[in-house]
């Protein structure tokens, strides 16, 4: 059960120029020598990340594959998982991290900017850290007070909160070294991502694309907090890119970069994923809208942008393309490419070259009628399914995509990239809005539907050839799937589903080789893998939540949805 102690209570002290907000921690000094000596996450060994037993970071690796080397737990023997510990959070709302462990030491968040850290071996509570958010409304918070987890570096531990700061703690204790704020609360931004450390900053991202904020990217050195640099992904009139919009809209333009990013340390390029453009209805904002809908290549030293690639122009949807995007090699038509390959909101799986940008290619992976092709490497869309203020059209995907934040997994041994779909479509009508700071600007009204294509799905797992684009398995789900991608070198993938399981499926065949107990809720965190004294573990949150409930419009009142439980439930299984 959640541990009761009430935490102690840290003054703000002004830090780097910047006020800490009040902080609170529970140290456990009596169990905290139980995980053993902390091993410091160096540079090297986050650049190394992918070939060791531990799970340093968001997705793993700097590649954002999802994928780990362990293969004590493979296809032979998945099916004797047992549960080894667990823990429950108390928190209603929807939990999304993965649990992040270097040796026998996991850290772990919840909603609302909880932090825990467990040996991660037997579930000891080590210590905690809870952010001070008695005084912050929360109302600009998008889909969730939810929190995607944390980065590690040296020895300290770094999460980014609700209220917009970005907090470095002492990995051992819990205790606050720095915390910086980059944005004030309720006015328009939040921040849920986990942050990425790389080349001793730390790198994070901003949400705020339904409120009128101007997203950005920011780096701040890893020791000290202080800002390195920061990139707005709107850029102003006079900037590249910024006669792509009317000439003053990028103070409102949206351009949230609410996911991590991916690193590559062979071109040294630094990939972010950029959401929708301010206010939805694209009618009061002509042109395509950069960066906006897009992925783009930056200097991780300057935060300068090398190149973009917009997978939707000039959207008026809600496709974001702020999901994550891996780093792969390929060979589509005979010919070799380093890639990085995505599955966008707006119902396309991308192939992009990751020295150039050039789009090698883009094929659907659901049903998109929108964005409807490529033109000279470019995606073209439907202007007849374009809303206006006197026009309602029906479209595929809806807003909540064919795919949402919830990370694929890309396996290095099958090719393939497992991909958590979703299948509905909306209306959606434009109507008239003005901008007002801390408020909603979307321009438009919708209804989240069924896809006719699929009436009895609302999602399914499915695996993705990157060489060819094409399908090579699928799962289908009566309910959404909510949940990222863990596969591994035991010829597995590892997923959660809303109706409250966790499944290992044969990474070759979609054979369903193992089934988790009855869990105490719907799955959407995202599963990890680590191996500490010998033995593999699998750890996961169960705790219903997030976008799909909030906005899932006809999906959402389908009883079945309404019916999953909540709560927060940390497991760890093991063979």
């Amino acid at each position: 059960m959640r541990d009761k102690i009430s935490p102690g209570k840290l003054a703000g002290a002004l830090l780097g120029g910047t006020l800490c907000a009040t902080l609170a921690a529970t140290v456990l000094p009596t169990r905290a020598s139980a995980a053993g000596a902390y091993q410091p996450v160096t540079a090297q060994r986050l650049e190394h990340a992918g070939q060791g037993p531990d799970w340093l970071m968001y997705r793993h690796d700097y590649g954002s594959t999802g994928y780990s080397v362990l293969d004590q737990i493979n296809a032979a023997n998945v099916a004797g998982l047992k549960p080894v510990w667990d823990y429950k959070t108390g928190f209603p709302q929807g939990h999304e991290a993965p649990p992040v462990v270097n040796g026998d030491y996991m850290f772990i968040t919840t909603p609302k900017d909880e932090l825990l850290a467990f040996q991660a071996s037997t579930g000891k509570l080590l210590w905690k850290y809870q952010q001070d958010l008695s005084n912050v409304g929360l109302k600009t918070v998008c889909c969730d007070v939810v929190n995607r987890g944390v980065a590690l570096f040296d020895d300290m531990v770094y999460m980014a909160t609700l209220d917009n700061y970005v907090v470095a703690l002492d990995a051992r204790t819990g205790k606050v070294k720095w915390s910086r704020q980059l944005m004030g609360s309720d006015v328009g931004y939040a921040m849920t991502d986990a942050p990425l450390v790389v080349q001793g900053r730390v790198v994070v991202g901003i949400s705020g694309g339904e409120y009128g904020g101007r997203g950005f990217i920011t780096a701040l050195d890893a020791k000290t907090g202080n800002v390195d640099w920061k990139t707005y992904t709107v850029p102003s009139w006079n900037e590249p890119g910024g006669k792509s919009w009317p000439k003053g809209a990028y103070k409102t333009g949206g351009g949230a970069t609410w996911l991590t990013g991916t690193y590559d340390q062979g071109t040294n390029t630094l990939f972010w994923g950029v959401g929708n453009p301010g206010p939805w209805l694209a009618t009061l904002r002509p042109g395509k809208n950069l960066y906006t809908d897009s992925v783009v290549a930056l200097n991780p030293a300057t935060g300068k942008i090398k190149w973009s690639f917009q997978y939707t122009p000039n959207d008026t949807w809600d496709y974001d393309g702020t999901n994550e995007t891996v780093m792969t090699d390929i060979d589509y038509q005979g010919v070799a490419h380093k890639a990085l390959v995505s599955a966008s909101r707006n119902g396309w799986f991308y192939a992009i070259d990751r020295e150039t940008g050039k789009l090698i290619y883009a094929t659907p992976f659901a049903t998109a009628t929108s964005v409807n092709g490529v033109k000279d490497g470019e995606m073209t869309t439907d202007p007849a399914l374009r809303p206006t203020v006197d026009k309602q059209v029906f479209t595929c995907p809806s807003f909540l995509g064919g795919k949402n934040w919830w990370p694929i997994s890309v396996d290095p041994e099958t090719h393939d990239a497992y991909v958590p779909t979703m299948h509905t479509c909306m209306t959606i009508k434009g109507t008239t809005v003005s901008y007002k700071a801390g408020l909603p600007f979307l321009g438009e009204s919708f209804n989240v539907m069924a896809d006719p294509k699929f009436p009895n799905e609302w999602g399914e797992v499915q695996a993705i050839d990157v060489n060819t684009g094409k399908q090579v398995w699928t799962h289908p789900s009566k309910l959404p799937w909510n949940d990222g991608m863990l596969s591994t070198a035991g010829g597995l993938v590892f997923s959660g589903s809303a109706d409250g399981h966790m499944y290992a499926f044969d990474a070759r065949t979609g054979k369903i080789l193992w089934t988790s107990p009855q869990l105490s809720s719907g799955v959407i965190g995202v599963p990890a893998t680590w191996k500490v004294g010998g033995k593999q573990y699998i750890g996961f949150y169960a705790g219903w939540g997030g976008a799909t409930p909030l906005w899932g419009g006809d999906m959402a009142k389908d009883s079945a949805v309404q019916n999953i439980p909540t709560g927060g439930h940390l497991y760890v299984f093991a063979l």
